[in-house]
């Protein structure tokens, strides 16, 4: 995988933001793009993850903290799974590459709908960290998932050029 050269560098804070947001769930996306359906569910380390299974687990995560955290869209009612921890990890047998790419696609334009009504400095509680801002939610998901994008590379580059046996099929 090559880096992606930001292409906006200046401008509004609010604007920098959503781009750097947009342009690492683009990355995260990259890393699985073309991949067969079997390499991307190829399991090579003792989590859950695999490549596929960090687009779902993004998908996730964009559900809690935009639908369920900013809107107070209760998790029953966000539109797709919203549990975290090592289930959001797993996709269904039934779900392919595209689908899970469309699913986080989804999502995430449901996520810049609902932030367009809010202002940056804008408050909502979260049940765990107390009080977090718009700006403090477009931070913390464009570093999870640029941190995420470089595990997504690094698993696509042992998939694709090192094989090495499938942590599942070992006793």
């Amino acid at each position: 995988m090559t880096w992606s050269i930001p292409r906006i560098t200046t401008g509004a804070e609010r604007h920098l933001l959503e781009s750097t947001l947009d342009r690492n769930r683009a990355e995260l996306i990259n890393t699985v793009r073309g991949m067969s359906e079997a390499e991307a569910r190829r399991r090579l380390v003792a989590s859950p993850t695999t490549p596929i299974g960090l687009l779902k687990h993004a998908a996730v995560a964009e559900r809690i903290w935009f639908q369920h955290v900013l809107a107070g869209v209760p998790k029953s009612e966000c539109d797709g799974g919203t549990t975290s921890g090592d289930a959001s990890f797993i996709v269904d047998d039934h779900e392919t590459v595209a689908d899970v790419i469309v699913e986080f696609e989804r999502v995430s334009e449901r996520s810049r709908v609902i932030a367009a009504a809010f202002g940056l400095d804008d408050t909502t509680t979260h049940p765990d960290l107390g009080e977090v801002s718009l700006r403090f939610i477009y931070l913390l998901l464009a570093e999870d998932f640029a941190r995420h994008a470089g595990h997504g590379d690094i698993l696509r580059e042992q998939i694709k050029h090192a094989p090495t046996p499938d942590i599942s099929e070992q006793p």
